[in-house]
């Protein structure tokens, strides 16, 4: 398990890469900030929605792991299918040390987020992306161009379907 848990920990030293490509941002949110940000969105709307929120706090916890060991990769940086490979590999390691049944849970979870099978797992894409764009108003309210920040916000635009998560996307676009 320590294995598991120092992969967990080492999130915490990985940088938001779109943050620094795209607006030079010298210190950004760590992988593990915005996987918490995502969790307690998770928690607050999987409540409040009527979805599972086990499923979808262990998701989202796990949704980014494999990044502990390879690190960020931005949208184009590498084919989707090498990316996909790349982080399948990862998490496998990570997770090979777990008890059998917490290890096949959890290959269940990244499985199903991979291929967007569960309604779970498709609000957890959405939160992915809401929280991105929640993360890039707050640094357009620090200063940084809201040009720059554009292809955020239209991305998240893009992906967010979910009738709650579209409002409250449009309520921290709309935020002064």
């Amino acid at each position: 398990m320590k294995e598991f848990f120092n992969a967990a920990a080492n999130l915490k030293k990985i940088q938001r890469q779109g943050w620094i490509d795209k607006l030079s941002i010298e210190n950004p949110e760590s992988v593990a900030d915005h996987s918490y940000s995502m969790a307690m969105m998770g928690m607050i709307i999987s409540d409040t929605e009527n979805y599972n929120s086990e499923k979808i706090l262990k998701m989202i916890l796990l949704h980014d792991l494999a990044e502990s060991e390879i690190g960020d990769f931005i949208p184009g940086e590498i084919p989707i299918e090498e990316k996909n490979k790349l982080e399948n590999n990862a998490f496998s390691k990570i997770i090979k040390t777990l008890p059998d049944n917490v290890k096949t849970e959890y290959e269940t979870l990244w499985n199903d987020y991979q291929k967007k099978e569960s309604s779970e797992a498709k609000i957890v894409h959405q939160l992915d992306r809401l929280e991105m764009a929640f993360q890039a108003k707050i640094y357009q309210n620090e200063g940084h161009s809201k040009e720059k920040l554009s292809t955020f916000f239209e991305s998240a635009k893009k992906e967010i379907i979910h009738p709650k998560l579209k409002e409250l996307f449009r309520n921290i676009i709309d935020e002064k």
